[in-house]
């Protein structure tokens, strides 16, 4: 993997963990705190998107809209399965499941539906990070009976992860749709697809912008920002060499749950975090 692409994806990791931490700790959820999230986004990174417009003169298509409203639904689904994860488990338990399942899902759709051949050192790599993800819930019956409800949750977050990272790196990769542009036109169709929900649930919306404003605006800023620091990542590496590497996320996300959410624990952690660090120099050296 070339050096700047592993500095775009550990940037997108820090921020991905930075952002699944306040959304953790805001008491607000669910599509409603998502369609706010959407509407800062979309007029925070509005002069961006414009720019990008202007620098490259693209203009999508009826293709280039259809990627980006097949990736608007998918999103809502992950934000969906993922907020219900939180509510109903912890962090410690549904952040690993999730971005462990999601990159060893997306390794096999990149095999068999891309054609990807990644090298051993890198598949080899790809389940280091995957062990030691595992290894940072805990035991696994342990893991079973303290977060039974918010395990399905994660499972099903990880399987939208390994949906929508195929899915936009098609886009980005093979139909050239500028990442900014594709990210941005994404947010658009996804604020059109959830407003009917949010219009039904507008004493929910009202209260989650009183009570958990600088969450949204936390994760409108920065949830954006990892992903499309991804994307930028996956035009300069292969797809299978990219998503375990924005695992190391974990890592990031364990240190705030050790460090802010006194989640302890701190051998285990350790092991977990040198297994990462190997499978991250195995993806980086293939």
């Amino acid at each position: 993997m070339p050096l700047s692409a592993l500095a775009l994806v550990l940037a997108a990791a820090f921020f991905h963990a930075t952002w699944n931490l306040v959304l953790k700790k805001s008491p607000g959820g669910g599509i409603s705190f998502f369609w706010l999230v959407a509407w800062v986004e979309s007029l925070v990174y509005l002069p961006v998107a414009v720019f990008a417009v202007v620098a490259t003169g693209y203009r999508p298509d009826a293709l280039g809209i259809l990627m980006m409203l097949g990736s608007a639904v998918i999103h809502v689904a992950y934000f969906a399965f993922l907020d219900r994860g939180y509510r109903s488990g912890d962090l410690s338990v549904v952040y690993p499941l999730a971005r462990a399942s999601g990159p060893l899902l997306t390794i096999i759709a990149a095999i068999v539906l891309i054609g990807e051949r990644p090298a051993p050192l890198a598949l080899a790599g790809a389940l280091l990070i995957g062990g030691g993800a595992i290894l940072l819930s805990g035991n696994p019956v342990a893991m079973l009976r303290k977060g039974g409800h918010g395990i399905g949750f994660a499972l099903l977050t990880g399987a939208m992860i390994a949906v929508y990272t195929v899915w936009d790196r098609q886009a980005v990769a093979a139909l050239l749709i500028p990442p900014i542009i594709y990210y941005w036109g994404s947010i658009v169709l996804r604020l059109v697809v959830t407003t009917p929900h949010a219009l039904r649930q507008m004493p929910a919306v009202r209260s989650i912008w009183r009570d958990s404003r600088r969450a949204v605006l936390i994760v409108a800023l920065l949830s954006p920002l990892s992903y499309c620091l991804a994307l930028f990542a996956m035009k300069l590496a292969p797809l299978s060499y990219v998503a375990p590497a924005r695992e190391t996320s974990i890592l990031i996300a364990a240190l705030y749950g050790t460090h802010l959410l006194k989640e302890g624990d701190a051998p285990r952690r350790v092991t977990a975090a040198l297994l990462m660090v190997l499978g991250l120099a195995g993806i980086a050296l293939a």
